[in-house]
């Protein structure tokens, strides 16, 4: 869930060292089970398209659509699952490089408590899926295998935070490993409750390699809700290599 966020004061300094996130995503691209998993940073038309998503699957939820109309920030990086020319689920993520993270203004102590450990913190934020599109499930593992990606290419994420309503929570629980921390609040900028959600690294590797175990049993279910190490290695070592 997304709004204007504040300057943190006790939040780390911007990292000069940080590689260029669109040029180094730039040929993050992927099929999974028919859908296109592409990064929207550096395509206006990407960008339009996941926005208009993101206030249609609001809107239609009585939530209040945000940030539909604004560029993305420097530190996010949008990734979109496309179905012939079609933008049909879509996520962002977003890092702490200063100025804290969109979940601080409900669940600050939440999560310093994971910078006061050394976690590079960041969030998943403006989460949509088209239902219509026929294979949901197909395409958030998409968004979580590219998420997967992203951790790995830029070693700024040891800590993954979302804020979901509550009747979600026991999905995200379940499939990806996440654990409760925070309460139940009502987010401001959507209109609606929420809870903190945190899925530490350690945890989503934990994950990963139990869908690898399972999916070698041919669990045909399991298989459409997490994506395979194995596939997310090819594309890391790819993209490393260019």
């Amino acid at each position: 869930m997304i709004g204007k966020d504040s300057l943190r004061e006790s939040s780390p300094l911007p990292d000069p060292d940080l590689p260029d996130l669109p040029a180094l995503l730039q040929d993050l691209s992927f099929e999974r089970d028919g859908y296109e998993i592409r990064v929207a940073n550096g395509s206006d038309c990407l960008k339009r398209q996941a926005a208009k998503l993101i206030e249609r699957m609001y809107a239609s939820r009585g939530l209040f659509p945000y940030g539909t109309n604004a560029d993305i920030d420097k530190r996010d990086v949008t990734v979109v699952a496309v179905r012939g020319d079609r933008a049909v689920a879509t996520l962002t993520v977003r890092m702490d490089f200063g100025s804290g993270l969109l979940a601080d203004t409900l669940y600050s102590k939440e999560i310093d408590a994971a910078r006061a450990t050394g976690g590079k913190v960041c969030e998943i934020t403006q989460l949509a899926l088209e239902p219509s599109s026929g294979g949901s499930h197909d395409a958030l593992a998409g968004l979580f295998q590219a998420l997967y990606v992203l951790t790995q290419l830029t070693r700024r994420m040891s800590d993954i935070f979302i804020e979901v309503h509550p009747r979600h929570a026991n999905f995200y629980q379940r499939v990806f490993g996440f654990k409760r921390i925070g309460c139940e609040r009502i987010c401001p900028r959507v209109g609606a409750p929420a809870v903190l959600l945190h899925l530490s690294m350690e945890e989503f590797e934990r994950a990963l390699i139990r869908h690898d175990r399972i999916e070698q049993r041919r669990n045909s279910r399991v298989s459409r809700l997490l994506p395979l190490k194995e596939h997310a290695q090819e594309l890391i070592e790819t993209l490393s290599s260019r």
